[in-house]
């Protein structure tokens, strides 16, 4: 009898947990999963919150403040670069410094390096090194340490369409894309000149940077995109024939 309490008691407890989590943050998105958190970078220099995505600047890329570095094993090469990603702090680890029922949703700009000698950014760890305002928005202020957390992945909402930044040189092309909505990484590019009828694939070269060996130049630009849920959209002649390398143009598309 004593036996059947126990497990009685024990089944009711973990009901509990379960539902007040999915009461409290919300049910049928991803799964929850463990990770730690800590932070970096200043309070509101966006200067300081750019990074291995080569978003260069937050506040210009569409992101603001709630950004993050994320071990490789969230990183994936850069393809995790603009996911968006809700964090709670695991206030059952850590009462002292988690603040209950808060979360933050943050977005993939950077990546948090291994060292190799058992740091929190090692494989195959899961570790958000987030910005400084997104950090305190679910820990209290007077920790500088690290915090237990739970993730997981949640559609991007942004405000307006998504935008292409050109770089390079004429022959070799290079499009940052950024303020990405929906799922916010992305699987697959394509680019089209104002001079050519087909879409021509672009490869990523590095976190949101897309490169091409196509000559676009004095042309207008067109882009498809495909997330990595498969959502695709098309970008038509969002890009000038005047336009000049250094320069970003927003689209009126978005995914939802």
């Amino acid at each position: 009898m004593a036996s059947a309490r126990s497990c009685l008691c024990v089944w009711l407890w973990s009901f509990v947990l379960v539902v007040g989590l999915g009461g409290i943050y919300g049910q049928g998105g991803s799964r929850w999963l463990n990770a730690r958190a800590t932070f970096y970078g200043g309070n509101q220099n966006p200067s300081t919150l750019g990074g291995a995505c080569g978003y260069e600047n937050s506040y210009q890329a569409g992101f603001e403040i709630n950004t993050a570095a994320v071990s490789g094993a969230l990183f994936r090469g850069g393809q995790a670069c603009g996911a968006c990603y809700q964090v709670i702090c695991n206030n059952r680890l850590d009462r002292k410094w988690c603040l209950r029922r808060a979360s933050v949703t943050v977005t993939a700009t950077n990546f948090c390096p291994s060292n190799n000698h058992g740091g929190w950014c090692d494989p195959p760890q899961h570790h958000f090194d987030m910005s400084m305002p997104a950090f305190f928005r679910i820990a209290r202020q007077g920790n500088e340490g690290i915090v237990p957390v739970l993730y997981r992945r949640v559609g991007c909402k942004r405000r307006g369409g998504v935008r292409f930044t050109l770089k390079g040189q004429p022959n070799f092309n290079m499009i940052m894309i950024s303020n990405v909505g929906g799922s916010g990484d992305i699987k697959s590019a394509w680019i089209r000149g104002s001079r050519t009828r087909t879409w021509t694939p672009m490869q990523r070269n590095w976190g949101a940077n897309w490169q091409t060996h196509f000559d676009v130049r004095a042309q207008t630009l067109s882009f498809r995109l495909t997330l990595v849920d498969g959502k695709t959209l098309e970008f038509l002649n969002v890009v000038p024939s005047s336009w000049n390398f250094g320069q970003t143009f927003a689209s009126h598309n978005q995914f939802s």
